[in-house]
C-alpha cells in the first residue's frame, strides 16, 4: 500500500448501515480513528435515524433520506466545530443508527402475585402474563439516557429495565380494574386494560425515549386452590337437583355393575333390584294412611285368625264304583257305620294308585279310635 492509498483510507465517503439482525436497537458505526470528509454520503433507510454525536454531545439527526454531508445540512455540528464560509476539512464524529421500528418480541409476567380485592371473594392473589411492542421516539433522548458509548444496544439490554417499569405498573392497574371490574369478569375487559397499560407505561418512558404502541394482556389467572373452589362450584350449579342426580348416579352405577362380565354382582345386583321393585310395588299397592292427631287414633283392633288349612279330599272305590270327595270327618262316619273297613281302597291327590285304607298312615288313626261292628244278632 503506498502512501496516498493509506491517507485515502483515513477518510470515509459513504456512511449507511444494514441491519442483519432483529434485535439490535441501536448501532453505531465504526469509526476506528477514520475521519468523515465533508461531501461524504450518508443514507439513512426506512425505519433508521442516523444521529451525529462529537465530543459526548448530540449533534445533528438525519431521517430516512440520502445526504450530502456539507456545512449547509450539518449545521449543529458545523457551529460545534466552529466553521465558516463552506470550510470543508475532514472531521471526526460517532455516528449511531437508530432503528425505529417496532419491536414486538417482548414478553411480561408478574413474578410474585398480586394481591387485589375483589367485591365477591376478597382479598385475591392473581397473576397475568403477556406481550408488548416497544419503539424508539426520541433517538437523541434514548442515546443519551439508556445507551451511552454502547456500540451495538439490543433489545435483552433494555428488556430488564423495561420488566421493571411494567411490573411497577401492572399492580395498580390490576388493583384500578378489580376495583371497578369482578374478578371472573376481567377475562373480557384485558384489551381495555392492555389499551390503558399501553398508554400509562408510554407516559412513563418517554423520558428516556420510548414508546409501548402495543401491551397485550393475554391472561390473569386466579391461585390454584381458588380455581378448584370455583370448579366445584360450578359443578353444583351445573347438577341442580342434588338428590336427583344422587339417584341417577346410583343408578347408572348399578347398571355397569351389572353388566361387567365377570364381576360377580349382576345377579346380586338384580336380586336387589327385584326386592327394591316388590317392595316398591307393595307400598303403592297398601299405602299406608296418613297418622292422625293423637286424640283422634281409633281404638287398636284385634288381629284377625289366620284362615283354617284346607282338608284333604279321599276318594273311596267299593263295590266296582268311587265316591266321594270325602275329608276326615266323612271318612269317620263312613268307618263308623261299618261302610268302610281296612280294606277299602281310597285315593287322594298326591297318591300313585288305590291304597287299602288300613295302609294310609293318615288314616290309621280313625280305625284305631272306631269300635268294630256289631255281631249279627
Amino acid at each position: 500500500m503506498g502512501l496516498f492509498d493509506a491517507i485515502r483510507g483515513e477518510f470515509i465517503d459513504i456512511i449507511e448501515w444494514t441491519d442483519d439482525s432483529r434485535d439490535t436497537i441501536v448501532w453505531r458505526f465504526p469509526r476506528h480513528d477514520n475521519e468523515i470528509k465533508m461531501g461524504a454520503r450518508l443514507t439513512v433507510r426506512e425505519s433508521q435515524i442516523a444521529v451525529f454525536v462529537n465530543e459526548g454531545r448530540v449533534a445533528d439527526v438525519f431521517a430516512p433520506g440520502m445526504y450530502t454531508l456539507e456545512t449547509r445540512n450539518v449545521p449543529i455540528l458545523s457551529t460545534l466545530k466552529g466553521w465558516k464560509h463552506g470550510f470543508d476539512s475532514p472531521f471526526k464524529a460517532e455516528v449511531y443508527f437508530v432503528n425505529t421500528r417496532r419491536f414486538s418480541d417482548f414478553k411480561w409476567g408478574t413474578q410474585n402475585p398480586v394481591m387485589v380485592r375483589d367485591p365477591e371473594f376478597g382479598p385475591v392473589r392473581l397473576r397475568a402474563y403477556g406481550g408488548y411492542s416497544v419503539r424508539v421516539v426520541d433517538p437523541p433522548r434514548f442515546i443519551a439516557e439508556l445507551v451511552g458509548t454502547d456500540p451495538q444496544f439490543r433489545t435483552e439490554e433494555a428488556e430488564g429495565y423495561l420488566r421493571q417499569m411494567i411490573v411497577s405498573r401492572l399492580g395498580s392497574a390490576l388493583a384500578t380494574a378489580a376495583r371497578d371490574v369482578p374478578v371472573l369478569e376481567l377475562a373480557i375487559h384485558q384489551h381495555d386494560l392492555g389499551q390503558r397499560m399501553s398508554k400509562a407505561l408510554s407516559q412513563d418512558m418517554a423520558s428516556v425515549g420510548l414508546e409501548i404502541p402495543d401491551f397485550n394482556v393475554e391472561s390473569i389467572t386466579l391461585p390454584p386452590e381458588v380455581e378448584k373452589a370455583l370448579d366445584k362450584r360450578s359443578q353444583m350449579g351445573l347438577l341442580g337437583d342434588m338428590d336427583q342426580y344422587t339417584k341417577f348416579q346410583t343408578a347408572t352405577a348399578i347398571g355397569d355393575a351389572a353388566t361387567t362380565p365377570g364381576s360377580g354382582m349382576g345377579e346380586a345386583m338384580g336380586m336387589g333390584m327385584g326386592f327394591a321393585a316388590a317392595q316398591q310395588m307393595a307400598q303403592n299397592a297398601n299405602p299406608q294412611p296418613q297418622q292422625a292427631p293423637p286424640q283422634q287414633q281409633p281404638q287398636a283392633q284385634p288381629a284377625a285368625a289366620p284362615p283354617p288349612l284346607p282338608q284333604a279330599e279321599w276318594f273311596v272305590g267299593a263295590d266296582g264304583r268311587q265316591s266321594g270327595p270325602f275329608d276326615a270327618d266323612a271318612l269317620s262316619q263312613q268307618i263308623g257305620g261299618g261302610r268302610m273297613t281296612r280294606d277299602t281302597l281310597v285315593w287322594k291327590t298326591g297318591m300313585a294308585q288305590w291304597t287299602p285304607a288300613g295302609q294310609v298312615p293318615e288314616l290309621s288313626g280313625l280305625f284305631a279310635a272306631t269300635p268294630p261292628p256289631m255281631p249279627p244278632a
